[in-house]
């Protein structure tokens, strides 16, 4: 069975949907642990609740992008993870970190990409006036938001909605979108592109 690490930086509500649903046998992996860069962050005491191993490796920690990631293989080697979900990690990872897990890393975006990539997607959705958003799993590559999506799903922007109903719209579907992207990657139906150079 395939050991995940998740890695967050805030209130982990997609990490601990995800747990959830490997708790229960819905996504065949195990929940191997939890690392945050920030040791306030609210993911930390969710996973606890749920029974999963934490780890703090801040970033404020290390020197450079370069040192933080480093620390964070070793924790990754040590504990023997298979893939990496990331749910709400606020770093951008080193291209040396992403080459070295090529194909194990995936995240999950607030937009369907490639429209509006980066941290404010939804926000910047709502600003654009679009019908539609929706959401994004996909491959980490060495870009922003630019790897292979393995799954996305439209989310209609409403008349009556506010940036806030949208939001928690957008949030809903994700809990969905997530485990099934999971289940592909996990089963082998979608794999990530060789990687080059």
């Amino acid at each position: 069975m395939k050991r995940l690490a998740f890695l967050v930086s805030g209130s982990g509500t997609n990490m601990a949907h995800l747990i959830r649903k490997i708790q229960a046998g819905d996504v065949s992996a195990e929940a191997a642990i939890v690392i945050s860069n920030k040791p306030e962050a609210k993911a930390l005491e969710r996973a606890k609740e749920l029974g999963v191993l934490t780890l703090v490796v801040s970033h404020k920690d290390h020197a450079t992008r370069e040192a933080f990631d480093a620390a964070l293989a070793r924790c990754l080697e040590l504990h023997k993870i298979d893939l990496i979900v990331l749910a709400g990690f606020m770093r951008v990872l080193t291209e040396g970190f992403v080459k070295r897990y090529w194909g194990r890393i995936l995240n999950i975006h607030p937009a369907l990409l490639p429209a509006f990539p980066g941290a404010h997607a939804i926000k910047e959705a709502w600003d654009a006036k679009v019908q539609e958003t929706g959401v994004t799993v996909h491959f980490v590559d060495c870009g922003v938001d630019t790897g292979k999506i393995i799954l996305q799903r439209k989310v209609p922007v409403l008349p009556q909605d506010t940036l806030e109903t949208l939001e928690v719209r957008v949030h809903g579907v994700e809990y969905e979108v997530y485990p099934e992207a999971l289940k592909q990657v996990l089963s082998g139906k979608v794999t990530a592109p060789p990687l080059k150079g």
